[in-house]
């Protein structure tokens, strides 16, 4: 396929993208056009297998293929609407793969559909990873207001070590921060939090809000005090975990957020250079 084909092809399947619902979509009329389908029928049926293979993916088909209209022009500036489908770039992806590979234009659909789906998957990778290494930095922060409030009401760093164990034994059902390290196969010298899911993260992070908040306004003081009001605030958030069918305890682990981290920072450098490559050329 030449350069100048595959660039028309690019223009084409560019152009044919609209919003559906705020999904980005594919007309199936249109892609029929661009796959170089001159009938209707057959293309149904090239659309009627993919819909298959979504299916039997475990992927509902209807998120996937949504029955529409499209408007026609006929003769003398009258318009019909005839059946049409919107394709989600998963079902443009499947629609190529079930295609006629011999033509060039669905040849170069399954690449082109199955870099994008990949692109997307990538960027909701990435958005997932951050929103995790985010809720890491915030739950490190609340740790140590809560500390500074603490050591302020007569609890020094063993005592906060403590109140914080104890903590995460009521989180975690019963289960210490060392059971859970277990557990979770954490390594002894590493912080729990690093290797937790984000959900957990981000509980942890609203016990912390919680105890700094109601130490204040309760002015509690000592160990005693503030490691009560710390565990039945690790409780509560564990019930209103517990009422929508999650047990912090059962979670899997996460990979250790300091990778996730550093994976991240690396991938902003080299976006970095190649926007300034792109400048400079």
């Amino acid at each position: 396929m030449k350069k100048e084909q595959i660039a028309a092809l690019f223009q084409q399947f560019e152009q044919a993208a609209y919003h559906y619902k705020d999904i980005e979509c594919w007309s199936a009329r249109e892609l029929q056009e661009v796959l170089g389908y001159t009938k209707w029928d057959n293309f149904l049926k090239v659309i009627e297998k993919a819909r298959a293979a979504c299916e039997s993916s475990g992927v509902a088909a209807s998120d996937h293929f949504a029955g529409t209209g499209k408007m026609i022009e006929l003769a003398k500036g009258a318009q019909r609407e005839i059946d049409d489908i919107a394709l989600t770039r998963y079902a443009c992806y499947l629609v190529a793969q079930n295609g006629d590979s011999s033509k060039p234009s669905v040849a170069f659909a399954q690449t082109y559909f199955a870099v994008q789906t990949r692109k997307q998957e990538i960027i909701e990778q990435r958005l997932l990873e951050v929103d995790r290494v985010t809720a890491r930095e915030k739950l490190t922060k609340s740790e140590k207001k809560l500390s500074g409030i603490l050591f302020e009401r007569g609890v020094d760093s063993a005592g906060f070590a403590i109140i914080k164990s104890k903590g995460d034994q009521a989180l975690f059902g019963g289960f210490t921060t060392a059971d859970m390290k277990r557990r979770l196969g954490v390594p002894a010298t590493k912080p729990l939090a690093d290797f937790l899911p984000t959900l957990t993260i981000k509980a942890k992070d609203f016990a912390n809000e919680l105890t700094t908040h109601n130490v204040t306004e309760k002015d509690l003081r000592g160990d005693q005090q503030i490691g009560k009001e710390h565990t039945d605030n690790n409780k509560a958030v564990r019930d209103i975990l517990l009422q929508r069918g999650v047990k912090p305890e059962s979670l899997p682990p996460d990979e250790d957020v300091k990778k996730v981290e550093r994976r991240l920072e690396s991938d902003e450098k080299k976006i970095a250079k190649a926007i300034k490559k792109d400048k400079q050329q």
